[in-house]
């Protein structure tokens, strides 16, 4: 596919070429290129203002080629607990890229990411441009947790996490926290083989994307958390139907709600 107006070809920035074609977010591209793995008609492009005409000029990444594409996939993983959120690793340990089809889908990589040891709703794309948008902190794209904690959160310490609360790297902001009954259906995605007498389970929803965010914000109101799960991401819901370590491409309505939370105008 290339872009033109009448006859007339227009060019692009190379990163975010590399990002409409789901090589990787434009951040990701412009690392790509400063590494020196992008090509373009055999030579290597490193310098990040340069442009490129789709349809024309040949681009490669560790020499594959990246063409446009007129539809890009998403769909979401219900990610299991022990895998990595990256396409490889140089350790050998299980990544999500085991868990989604890339070879149906190539350029196929996730949106943010989620711990080792979390659970839950992980969604994927070719669009780089619309994954940057979603981890943009001007987008506010929500996101609800379900944490399985020691302890049972006082008032006190849930208005601390509905106010923000201070971490190392700044306050976070304020989020909607509170506590979940056993008979919540939500709470089954963390609570196995039976209810803990010791442990409380949490609904923690914000829009930020500082490292390991929510086990430390709970963790700064006096409660570990054992277990972690993502139930949504945006407008995305994950239900029960969607089982550990399986997925399934969105639908129309799901990706029409994705691209207004994308544009920032989240429902």
């Amino acid at each position: 596919m290339s872009e033109s107006r009448g006859n007339v070809r227009l060019t692009m920035r190379l990163q975010r070429f590399l990002a409409r074609a789901g090589v990787a977010s434009r951040r990701g591209s412009e690392n790509l290129m400063s590494a020196g793995r992008v090509r373009v008609n055999g030579r290597v492009v490193s310098e990040l203002g340069s442009k490129v005409t789709p349809g024309i000029d040949v681009v490669t990444v560790d020499g594959v080629e990246c063409r446009l594409s007129d539809e890009h996939a998403y769909l979401m993983l219900n990610k299991p607990a022990g895998y990595l959120t990256t396409m490889s690793d140089p350790q050998g340990r299980p990544c999500v890229a085991e868990l989604v089809p890339t070879a149906r889908y190539p350029g196929l990589f996730p949106v943010g990411r989620l711990d080792a040891d979390t659970t839950g709703l992980l969604l994927f794309s070719t669009d780089g441009e619309v994954a940057n948008a979603l981890l943009h902190p001007s987008r506010h794209v929500w996101k609800r947790y379900v944490a399985l904690v020691r302890g049972t959160p006082t008032t006190r310490q849930l208005a601390m996490l509905r106010a923000g609360v201070p971490l190392d790297d700044g306050v976070a902001r304020p989020a909607d926290a509170h506590l979940l009954g056993a008979d919540d259906p939500l709470s089954a995605s963390v609570v196995t083989g039976g209810a803990d007498p010791g442990c409380a389970v949490v609904s923690i929803r914000i829009h930020e994307g500082k490292k390991h965010q929510v086990k430390r914000m709970l963790k700064a109101v006096g409660h570990e958390v054992v277990h972690l799960h993502r139930s949504e991401f945006g407008p995305l819901v994950l239900t029960a139907e969607l089982k550990a370590g399986r997925w399934r491409p969105l639908t129309g309505d799901e990706r029409a709600a994705l691209e207004q939370a994308a544009a920032g105008r989240e429902g």
